[in-house]
């Protein structure tokens, strides 16, 4: 189930995932970072195909969806150690009202997924205020 965090510029990008259903570990890492025009969010899949990798937003909700395919071959190895995950996976972020949502980018290059999530406005970081 989704859980609709509030439009509060400090929760920008937080999971929506929350209590139990949060797994203990994210099932890709992402990088998060801002410049006077755009958030930027990258993504590491190494393995994955981009043709495997979805991207959309529903109600402010950017969500990243994916697939690793575990490859099979006609030989059985014995495995002594499997560490890496396979199968579908996904994450979502709320992005807040400050996204132009008509312009998001996204680009895949060597295992990294790179969206552009342009702002509508200019954020204000400083405000001086005048005392009455």
């Amino acid at each position: 189930m989704l859980v609709k965090l509030s439009k509060d510029p400090l929760k920008m990008f937080d999971d929506i995932w929350t209590g139990s259903q949060q797994p203990s570990t994210p099932a890709f890492k992402v990088d998060i970072s801002e410049d006077e025009g755009a958030f930027h969010i990258e993504a590491e899949m190494p393995g994955i195909n981009k043709e495997d990798i979805s991207l959309g937003v529903e109600e402010d909700v950017l969500t990243i969806k994916g697939e690793r395919k575990q490859e099979t071959e006609e030989q059985r190895k014995d495995y002594h150690r499997i560490e890496r995950t396979y199968g579908s996976f996904s994450r979502s972020f709320n992005l807040g009202e400050f996204i132009d949502q008509e312009q998001i980018e996204a680009s895949f290059d060597n295992g990294v997924l790179h969206v552009t999530l342009p702002k509508t406005q200019q954020v204000r970081k400083n405000k001086e205020i005048a005392i009455k």
